[in-house]
């Protein structure tokens, strides 16, 4: 569906506004203000270092040569073409800040990491060794990396996307060191006093008296046995640093963040803070009344090194951050960071990876983040719906909990944390993740989260190294099969996919369209009436007088329901007409009114679904 579909109906009231009835143009100018109160953007998540790589051997724990690697160069204007027919607004790449890895680039004046301290060979993007830096892995030429990322700034602006990138504010990697770190920059930890445990200035907590110790594992063997010069079961580390995800011990379990090091913001080793609170009445205003708050007070280290990094990176372009693990920091960092770069870009996207309900809205309210993982809940209720191990409408009960901040709530099928919706460890067939994505989309004014891969079925398979298949892999070189059918070596142009791929990205792109309503945008959700079938969902969104019946099956069998609309959505629609879809082909429906309301009948395929309206009020 085209934008320009819709544009008629708003214009229709502007040109011949004498011809409307006052109540039509009131209602017009209500979906016009939430038009421009309400945005809901499509987040497209890359991972950077596999986006471009056209190497099909897949060794595991194999090496840059052997497994290849992606650059900032393959997201040329082809690339970012295909990325934005997915309705893309804002594209988060993952893996952009330099972080450590195997690689040896010593010649640059890069320090060279430790493999007892790195998960793979290629390392994860959450353990960042310079916050002023990127990646070497990703550059043509690595002594000019940055002009190379700038330049990929440059082009996804140019194709109308912002630019999100990660930033990790609980850890860093263990070996951290900037080498690109602007004059009169000082690393973390450089002016720690490492001879206390705590300190309100250190940037890292520690274990005065003893050294760090690499964990071991009778299952597990550094970059798979394979030989390095580096791998010798040691790691110079004295005092040794707490963990990422708060390990005390000197020696980390193999399943603590050993490669990573916590970041202290002031928290005292009981919980206590070093630091003042937030005033309550703070909650209900704004990030300008946040900033002013924090002004003239003395605070820790560390937050005044993640505000510098920020708008550093602002500076450069980008447009927004994605925060890891959001709820290990204290809200009071949030309310001081993210009002800081508010203040410098008011538009700045800001999301962040919280999984505790519990602390949604402070996070969102004092926090003042603008949009949170809708994982705990929301993603999960709909996963156990598509295993067949729930009702479709239970998806109701989770939505229901967060009715007051759903616009802040981000949904999503797939991450680079989550399982491939193809693997057999979720639901085994790509297909079934049309009804889920059109729920998840369309159910709410929530932006959507996707990740590459998923509009063509990657599944995961593959054994790169550390870690397990069924999530592609964070940790190590690897080519992602059914993304490179997709690039087609670079053409962009899905030459290689299979008939099923190409119409499975089509109806993505087909859902994804569906954003330019603006009762998607901005209307109310109400769940539908449906009987016949537990496998099948139902809601409308309305705004003003436009209205959408989303109806999806959740079967791989046809079904037959019979919907009933109360009188409120009665009066949505126009029963001399009949229905039309908006997604597949389930036109020429009939409404019929009864002493209640009225109803319709229709049979969805497999894992189909509709998206109804009066044709003659969408066009």
């Amino acid at each position: 569906m085209k934008k320009t579909m819709y544009a008629p109906v708003l214009l229709c009231s502007a040109l011949f506004i004498n011809a409307c009835a006052d109540d039509e143009v009131t209602q017009m100018q209500v979906i016009a203000q939430k038009q421009n109160e309400l945005t809901k953007p499509v987040v497209y998540q890359v991972f950077t270092r596999l986006f471009g790589n056209t190497h099909t051997t897949n060794t595991p724990w194999g090496t840059i040569e052997q497994n290849g690697v992606g650059k900032f160069a393959d997201f040329n204007d082809v690339a970012l073409k295909g990325i934005k027919e997915l309705g893309t607004t804002h594209v988060w790449y993952t893996g952009v800040l330099h972080h450590a890895l195997v690689g040896d680039y010593t010649e640059y004046g890069i320090k060279q990491d430790d493999p007892d301290v790195v998960k793979g060979r290629a390392g994860s993007p959450y353990a960042i060794k310079d916050y002023y830096d990127v990646n070497p892995d990703l550059a043509i030429n690595v002594a000019r990396r940055l002009d190379e990322f700038s330049a990929l700034i440059e082009r996804t602006h140019s194709h109308g996307m912002k630019v999100v990138i990660d930033i990790v504010p609980n850890h860093v990697a263990r070996n951290y060191h900037s080498v690109a770190k602007p004059k009169g920059v000082k690393d973390f930890g450089e002016q720690d006093d490492t001879s206390k445990a705590y300190d309100k200035n250190n940037n890292f907590y520690y274990v005065p008296g003893q050294s760090f110790q690499v964990p071991a594992s009778a299952t597990y063997q550094v970059l798979g046995g394979n030989n390095h010069p580096l791998a010798d079961g040691f790691f110079d580390e004295t005092p040794a640093k707490w963990t990422g995800n708060g390990a005390r011990s000197p020696k980390p379990d193999m399943n603590d963040w050993y490669e990573t090091v916590k970041v202290n913001y002031g928290v005292k080793p009981d919980g206590s803070y070093d630091f003042p609170t937030l005033p309550k009445e703070l909650a209900n205003q704004d990030y300008r009344a946040h900033f002013a708050f924090w002004q003239n007070k003395e605070l820790p280290n560390s937050w005044y090194k993640f505000r510098d990094i920020t708008l550093y990176w602002l500076d450069k372009g980008v447009d927004g951050f994605r925060y890891d693990m959001a709820e290990m920091v204290p809200v009071e960092l949030w309310s001081f960071l993210n009002s800081s770069i508010k203040m410098q870009k008011p538009d700045a996207f800001l999301l962040a990876e919280v999984y505790n309900p519990q602390m949604y809205r402070a996070y969102i309210h004092q926090g003042k983040m603008d949009y949170l993982y809708d994982k705990v809940g929301f993603y999960d209720t709909l996963k156990a719906i598509m295993q067949s191990k729930q009702p479709a409408n239970t998806i109701f009960d989770a939505q229901q909990q967060v009715t007051d901040i759903e616009q802040h709530m981000l949904h999503f099928l797939e991450n680079h944390d989550e399982q491939r919706i193809a693997s057999p460890d979720f639901a085994g067939k790509a297909v079934w993740g049309k009804p889920a994505m059109v729920v998840s989309n369309l159910i709410s004014r929530a932006p959507t989260l996707l990740y590459f891969g998923q509009d063509v079925g990657e599944d995961g398979s593959e054994s790169a190294g550390f870690g397990s298949p069924t999530r592609t892999s964070i940790f190590d070189y690897i080519g992602v099969p059914a993304h490179q059918a997709w690039m087609n070596n670079g053409k962009f142009d899905g030459a290689n996919l299979t008939i099923e791929q190409v119409n499975l990205r089509q109806y993505y792109k087909s859902i994804m369209a569906l954003n330019d309503i603006p009762a998607v945008v901005g209307g109310d959700m109400h769940p539908l009436n449906v009987v016949g079938s537990e496998a099948v969902v139902g809601f409308s969104r309305s705004l003003g007088n436009q209205s959408i019946f989303v109806v999806s099956n959740f079967s791989e069998q046809a079904q037959t329901i019979t919907v009933t609309l109360n009188k409120n959505q009665t009066s949505k629609v126009d029963t001399a007409d009949a229905l039309h879809d908006l997604l597949e082909n389930n036109n020429g429906i009939l409404v019929s009114k009864n002493a209640n309301g009225a109803s319709f009948t229709l049979t969805l395929g497999p894992l189909s679904s509709a998206v109804l309206t009066n044709k003659a009020k969408n066009e």
